[in-house]
This record gives C-alpha cells, structure tokens and sequence, in this order.
C-alpha cells in the first residue's frame, strides 16, 4: 500500500497540465502570426473585456495619401508651391501623414531636397513647425495653425472651411498650412481601411467583448471611420494626444474592465504598456512591438480575435487539466491506502498504480494536444 501511494502521489500530471497546454497555444499561435511573450499573456488575453483599436496602421493601411491641395491662391502654380513648402517641412517627420505629403510631392516632380528648413518642431497631437525659406511654416490642426474657425478671416473661412468640412464629412483628414501665422491653404489626407477591418471588429462584437476607437484625429474623421468598421459612437475616443492615450486606457482599468490596447507606433507604445493586453501590429515601430505582450506578425487585424480566442481555448484546457490531475489524486491515494480493504478485500497493485499515473499524464498531454485544432477566425 505504500508503494501504491508514493506512485499515484507522484504530481506528474498536475506539473503537465499548464505547461503542456501553454507550449501548444504558444506553437499554434506562432502558425498564424501571433507572437506570444510569455504564459501570463495568454492568461491576460482569456481575461479580456474591451479592445481599444488605434486608427492609423491598424484599421487603416497605415499608408495615408494627400488626396486634393486648396489654397487661397488663384493661379496654376499655388498647389504646388504650397505642396513643395509642405513637403520641405515635413520631412523631417516620422507621422504617417507627414511621409504622405513627402510622397506625394516626390510623385509630383517637386523639388523639396535643396529647401532650406531650420528649427524643425512636431507638436504632438497637432502638426509641425518649421522655418522654410526664412519663413514661419505651420502644418496640422485648425487650432494649431488659426486658432478655431471664427477667427480666421471671412474669405478662409468660406472657401477652405467648406472644402475641410467635406473632407471630414468623408472620414478624410486635413492638414491645414499657414506662412508666418497667415492660414494659406490645405490638404486632405486619406488613409484607406484595411478590406477586413469591418469583418475583424464584427468578430471581436461576436465574441462578447467591447470595441473602442482611439485616434488622434478629429471627431469628424474618427465617427466617419468607426462607422465603417462597425464601432459604435460612444465608444470612440478622438483628438486624443499620444501622451493622453496611456490614461484613457486607465481610465477603462478603473471602472473594472479589463483592457488589450491594439496599436501599431511609437505613440501607441505607452497605451500597449498601460493595457493588461497589449497587442503590437508586427509592421509598426520596434518600441510598439517591445512594448507589447503579443505581436501579430502580418497586417491581418482579424488575428486579434484569433489571440483572443486561443487564449480563452487554452484556459479550457488548462483547468480541465488540472481537475483531472487533481481527481485522480484524490480519487487513487485513498484506494492505494487501503481504505476500500476493509469491505472488498481490494488493493492496489503498484504495477496497477504505475500504469494509472502514467494513463493520467498521457490524458493530460492529449488533451493539451487539443489545441492544434484549434481554427482562427482569420484562418
């Protein structure tokens, strides 16, 4: 009896049921894209409530481009004068936006390289400064550049506010440009979405979790988008400046939900760190992806969902291994003791126990073995 008790007490089983599961989730993952830090992430991952989703580069291409150039100038040449300005000051910039305007004064022929372009400045959440040709170039909000609409003059409010309310109206972003503190003109960016954002946010809904927008840009362009993906107005969050995200995702945390934060640049990098999930587009910046707890290799935002998924699948797992473990346990020591003796004459043979706990370990690793049929939803 008290070899049969030394061999079923053996922890084999229990020491394999998280383990096990664990490096088949992290293997089935790593098959679809997803990069999985460590165990706790999966736990964090099956725990999740809300995902707050940035914009750009993740349910946008992350490939803006300027789509149309006002300006208060009525000759041929005024677009591109502003473009060339544009672009000299912008290059300097890492924003998505900024390389836009870059590119599409590249593709224009401009020549932007022999530009002189001094004290270069990004405001974060609003544009850039930057003295172009000793003069005073500033790129990016109304705010930034005029102020608000009611203070700028009556012939800028008429012909390029119409032309910014449109772009807004069709989820476009705009840049506007001033020389020396005079609102000269603007462009309208466009960055498109991604053809499986809609279907990505629709599963994530289906999967009883809760989808936020969280942008930067103006509350125009971000409801634009969110009802396109399929986000519902209260939960989107706009004009938001890289430095406020981190506390909007705390904000979340304090009413009780538990948090991924998707996004894909150096912005997104204190939100990523914030959230209990923080899940980094592979093809964004390196600090984003060092920030993060899981990394989608491709572009795919549906594999978000999939993470999710896995996630709650291994728990499964998890804790139907260690309840078989522990059943068996409980279940065997007292029989290998002796207890059932008295009444039945039975005992267990230790050879009997031997092959118990073995049976018990090889149930524990097939069941984990499970989860390599486990089908992403962006399969």
């Amino acid at each position: 009896s008290a070899i049969g008790v030394l061999i079923i007490a053996c922890p084999c089983a229990m020491g394999l049921a998280t383990p096990t599961a664990l490096m088949v989730a992290t293997g089935k993952g790593a098959e679809g894209g997803i990069l999985v830090r460590d165990g706790a992430a999966i736990e964090a991952a099956a725990q999740v409530t809300d995902v707050i989703l940035d914009k750009t580069g993740t349910l946008t291409r992350g490939r803006p481009e300027v789509t149309s150039v006002e300006t208060l100038a009525t000759d041929a040449g005024a677009a591109h004068r502003l473009l060339r300005v544009a672009a000299a000051a912008e290059r300097a910039s890492e924003h998505p936006l900024a390389s836009a305007i870059v590119r599409r004064a590249t593709d224009d022929g401009l020549d932007i390289e022999n530009v002189a372009v001094t004290e270069f400045a990004a405001v974060p959440g609003g544009g850039v400064r930057a003295v172009v040709d000793a003069h005073l170039v500033t790129i990016g909000s109304l705010a930034l550049v005029g102020g608000n609409e009611a203070e700028l003059p009556d012939r800028v409010a008429g012909q390029l506010a119409e032309a910014a309310a449109r772009a807004e109206d069709e989820g476009r972003t705009v840049a506007w440009v001033a020389e020396d503190g005079v609102v000269t003109g603007l462009m309208t960016i466009a960055d498109r979405l991604k053809p499986e954002a809609a279907e990505a946010v629709s599963r994530l809904r289906a999967s009883g979790l809760d989808a936020w927008l969280l942008t930067g840009d103006r509350d125009a362009v971000a409801q634009a988008v969110a009802a396109a993906v399929g986000v519902p107005p209260e939960r989107v969050v706009a004009e938001v400046r890289p430095d406020e995200k981190a506390a909007r995702v705390a904000a979340l945390q304090g009413a009780g939900r538990r948090v991924a934060m998707v996004g894909d640049g150096i912005n997104d990098a204190p939100a990523l760190a914030q959230a209990d999930l923080g899940i980094a587009i592979g093809t964004g910046a390196d600090v984003a992806v060092e920030a993060s707890d899981l990394t989608l290799i491709g572009e795919d935002v549906r594999a978000v969902a999939t993470s999710i998924g896995l996630a709650r699948a291994t728990m499964r797992v998890i804790r139907q291994n260690l309840i078989w473990a522990f059943g068996y346990n409980v279940a065997l020591i007292p029989i290998a003791a002796g207890i059932l003796y008295p009444f039945t004459g039975w005992t267990l043979n230790p050879a009997l126990a031997a092959g118990a706990m073995a049976l018990s370990s090889v149930s524990v690793v097939t069941n984990s073995l499970r989860l390599r049929r486990f089908r992403g939803t962006h399969d």
